[in-house]
C-alpha cells in the first residue's frame, strides 16, 4: 500500500505543505498576464505557474474546462501541462468532474488514470450524482493503478446547497450519504492510520454541520477544499472550518494566486503556503 495515492499524497504534503495550486486560466487572467486568449496563452500561463511553485506546494489542479474551451489545441496543451507537472515531482489532480455509469465512467477513468495515457493524472475529480456505487469501475481502476479520486460532496457554490442538503429516504443528506460511502470505501481498502486514496470535495465556504457531515468520521480521508481566497473563506480559519479532518485538507487556491500576475505568482504561492502552515 506504500504506492497508493493516499500515502503518496500524505508523503508529498508532509514534505511540501497542503497548498493545492489551481490552474484556472480564465480569459480575464490571460489578459491580465499580457497573454492572448488562445491555447498558446493557456500554455504559457500554466507552465509559468508550474515553474513558480518550487518546493512551496505538492499538488496542482488544472481545471480541464479552461483548456477544453480551446478545442483540440487546448487538450494538446493540457497533455503537456500534465506531463510537465508530473515530471517536476508534483501530484496532479485533473479537475474534470466526470461521472456516469457502466462502461462510460470506466472509459473516463481509463483516459485520466491509466499510466502512460496522454491525459494521465494522479487523481481525478468525479461526480457521484448517480450514486457512489456507479463509480465502482473507476474506484477499482484507481486502486489497481495507485491513483486517486476526489468525489464531489458539499461544494462551495451556493446553488448546490438545495440538492446537496436534501434528505434521502434514509434521512441523511445527499452530501452526507456520499461522505459515508467514501469513508466506508477507504475503511475497507486502507490500512489503519493510512490516508485513503478516495477523497472528498468539501467547500470551505459551507458549514459541514448543515449537511449532516461529522468531520470526526472522516479521519484519514483526503479533502480537496475549494472556497479559500477569492470565494471568501479564510485560510486562518482552516481548523475551525474542518475540525478533526483539517490535517488531511488540501487548500485549493487559484484566482487568489493567479491574480498576482506573472511577476508576483511565485510570491503569492509562497505566501499562501506560509499562511496554511501557520493555520495548522
Amino acid at each position: 500500500m506504500s504506492n497508493s495515492f493516499g500515502e503518496r499524497l500524505r508523503t508529498a504534503v508532509d514534505e511540501s505543505g497542503r497548498l493545492c495550486v489551481g490552474i484556472d486560466p480564465h480569459a480575464y487572467l490571460l489578459k491580465d498576464w499580457g497573454l492572448a486568449d488562445t491555447a498558446e496563452g493557456v500554455r504559457e500561463l500554466s507552465l509559468r505557474v508550474i515553474d513558480a511553485i518550487g518546493d512551496a506546494a505538492a499538488v496542482i489542479k488544472p481545471q480541464v474546462a479552461f483548456f477544453e474551451r480551446h478545442g483540440a489545441a487546448g487538450y494538446a496543451v493540457l497533455e503537456e501541462v500534465l506531463a510537465t507537472a508530473r515530471e517536476a515531482g508534483l501530484l496532479v489532480i485533473a479537475d474534470a468532474k466526470r461521472g456516469d455509469v457502466g462502461t462510460s465512467v470506466e472509459a473516463y477513468g481509463q483516459a485520466w488514470l491509466t499510466p502512460g495515457s496522454p491525459l494521465e493524472a494522479d487523481a481525478l475529480t468525479v461526480s457521484a450524482f448517480q450514486g457512489v456505487a456507479s463509480l465502482a469501475s473507476v474506484l477499482d481502476l484507481a486502486a489497481r493503478e495507485g491513483k486517486g479520486l476526489f468525489v464531489l460532496a458539499a461544494t462551495s457554490n451556493p446553488e448546490s446547497r438545495v440538492i446537496q442538503q436534501s434528505l434521502t429516504a434514509e434521512g441523511r443528506s445527499v452530501a452526507a450519504t456520499i461522505t459515508d460511502d467514501v469513508a466506508r470505501w477507504n475503511t475497507v481498502s486502507t490500512p489503519d492510520a493510512a490516508w485513503g486514496s478516495v477523497g472528498l470535495v468539501l467547500g470551505a465556504t459551507v458549514s459541514l454541520r448543515d449537511y449532516g457531515i461529522d468531520p470526526s468520521e472522516l479521519a484519514g480521508t483526503p479533502v480537496l477544499a475549494p472556497g479559500f481566497g477569492h470565494q471568501g473563506a479564510k485560510i486562518a480559519e482552516l481548523q475551525t472550518i474542518f475540525g478533526a479532518v483539517a490535517p488531511s485538507v488540501l487548500v485549493n487556491a487559484s484566482r487568489s494566486i493567479l491574480s498576482a500576475g506573472p511577476d508576483g505568482v511565485a510570491r503569492a504561492i509562497r505566501g499562501h503556503a506560509e499562511e496554511i502552515a501557520a493555520a495548522l
